[in-house]
């Protein structure tokens, strides 16, 4: 009987948690196909940036080869940032974001839900569209696997970090320049390891190990990431 008891308060809870998530999830998924332009400015950012590579560098095939993992890691954490800045910019300034925080349901889940709508419609085209430029730099299609499954750990995680450097600034003049400074520091580790999955792949070395801490930084920052963003938009609301 009591333990009957003690899985209702449980099963409830989790409700409370599940709901706003996915409430949040569909409405910033709407919000995102109405604002599809600026989907695309992103991405057409991350594609030409990387296709100007051959303009400086020269076209040899081998150093392109040699480079093409750095420079689409790079391109696409800049392409990530070009749009953090306003992951709750908008509810902030038409007052939504008071009321999510005075809401009874848990703000945390409610950042998480914005966060893998940020993913789902800027660092999920990335990921799928990596592999085509990776071919276009010459990489071969052995590299490409680790390539794509190092982005897909690791571009969650951007958008994560991010989202506290957008949680920081928000209300801030020159936010998107202040979240830049903030989190491209915390990029760095993810940028590191996943260009040496890929580096690893073309030099015929363990591919697993560096995918291994990509794993483990994306599971800390979902365990870290939405408990400080909560606390530094409850201070923004204030």
């Amino acid at each position: 009987m009591g333990s009957g008891q003690s899985r209702g308060p449980a099963r409830r809870r989790k409700a409370r948690g599940v709901r706003p998530f996915l409430a949040t999830l569909r409405r910033e998924l709407r919000l995102a196909q109405r604002q599809s332009c600026d989907i695309l400015v992103a991405l057409l950012f991350f594609v030409l940036a990387v296709l100007i590579l051959p303009f400086g560098v020269g076209p040899a095939p081998e150093l392109l080869r040699a480079v093409a993992p750095g420079v689409i890691w790079v391109m696409a954490l800049l392409a990530a940032l070009l749009s953090m800045d306003r992951l709750f910019l908008t509810d902030h300034e038409d007052g939504s974001l008071e009321q999510i925080v005075l809401s009874p349901h848990p703000l945390e889940s409610v950042v998480l839900a914005k966060c893998l709508a940020h993913w789902l419609t800027g660092g999920l085209p990335v990921v799928l569209v990596a592999p085509l430029l990776g071919l276009m730099l010459n990489m071969d299609s052995a590299s490409l696997i680790p390539l794509v499954a190092a982005l897909a750990l690791g571009t969650p995680t951007l958008t994560l970090l991010g989202a506290i450097g957008a949680a920081l600034v928000l209300g801030a003049r020159r936010g998107g320049v202040l979240v830049s400074l903030l989190v491209l520091p915390l990029y760095i580790p993810v940028l590191i390891f996943g260009v040496a999955a890929t580096d690893a792949a073309i030099h015929d070395l363990p591919v697993r190990p560096h995918l291994l801490i990509e794993a483990a930084i994306l599971l800390a920052a979902l365990a870290l990431a939405p408990w400080a963003c909560a606390a530094a938009l409850r201070h923004a609301s204030e």
